[in-house]
Order: C-alpha cells, then structure tokens, then sequence
C-alpha cells in the first residue's frame, strides 16, 4: 500500500492573474526560500540595516549602507489600513533574518500609527501564523485572501 501524497507546507497557490512563471501562481523558489527562514530561522540578523518607509514609492525599505536589501511594497487603502503585497529579499541576503526582521519592523510601525493591514503576501501571512502577537493588526473585514483577491490587491 502506497502512503497518501503528503501537501508540503509551500504548496500555496494564487489566481494566475499575479503573473506567476508557472501559469498557476504558485509560489516560486525566490518565496519559498523566504519561507523558510521565517518558518525555520526566526532570528534576528548579524548586520545592521536600517528601514525606511518610502509613502511616495509605497515601499517599506531595508538598507545596508546605501543598498537597498530588501522591500515590502504597499497600498494605502483609506486613512488607516495597509495592503501588504509581497516581500522581497536580495539572494546573496537571503536565509540571514532579513524577510523576517523587515516584516517585524513593518508590523511594528504599522501598529505605532494606529493601522490595520491586509495580506497579500504569504510570506507575511507565514510570519504571522507563527507571532500571533501580530494578528490583531489584521482587518477582520478585509483580511486578504489567497483565493478571490481583487486585480488592486496583487500576490507575492
């Protein structure tokens, strides 16, 4: 007897709409390596990096001198709720803390002005699962959803 396929925890997909390589949305090695270190590495990172939220651009930033090593891109969606769309991390930075220390300081920037957010981005949605001290700063009307998002709302 065969033992059933086991479903691996990257196996997330999203409506083909975000543009995805495989035509499916399925989340791609670049994300699933993000993955990882939020759910396996949760530490914070060996070097210094500083962030700065770009409102004109819709960008949360991560810097190393005057590289920017990371993003966390947005949408405003009226006067206090975030769309957080998707996480990106240079590769040579990757597998270092900096997805999840960029995301920690957005949460925590987000709560210090008093916002809400809505996912879109699995790997923030990952990060979240696994500090529920964050979950509150989710919209309960407007949570984001992998599956019926609307075409404004964009995936990782």
């Amino acid at each position: 007897m065969t033992e059933p396929t086991e479903r691996t925890r990257y196996a997330i997909e999203y409506p083909d709409e975000a543009g995805h390589p495989d035509g499916k949305g399925t989340l791609g090695q670049d994300g699933v390596v993000l993955l990882e270190e939020v759910i396996d590495h949760p530490h914070v990172p060996a070097f210094d990096f500083y962030v700065v939220n770009d409102e004109k651009t819709g960008i949360y930033e991560a810097i190393v001198g005057d590289t920017e090593i990371a993003g966390l891109p947005y949408n405003v969606a009226g006067d206090d709720r975030l769309v957080l769309m998707a996480t990106s991390v240079l590769p040579e930075y990757r597998r270092q803390g900096v997805a999840t220390e960029l995301i920690r300081r957005v949460l925590d920037d987000v709560r210090s002005r008093g916002m809400t957010i809505t996912i879109t981005c699995p790997i923030v949605r990952t990060f979240i699962e696994h500090n529920p001290e964050y979950a509150d700063l989710i919209d309960p009307s407007t949570q984001g959803r992998p599956q019926g998002r609307t075409s404004s709302e964009p995936t990782c």
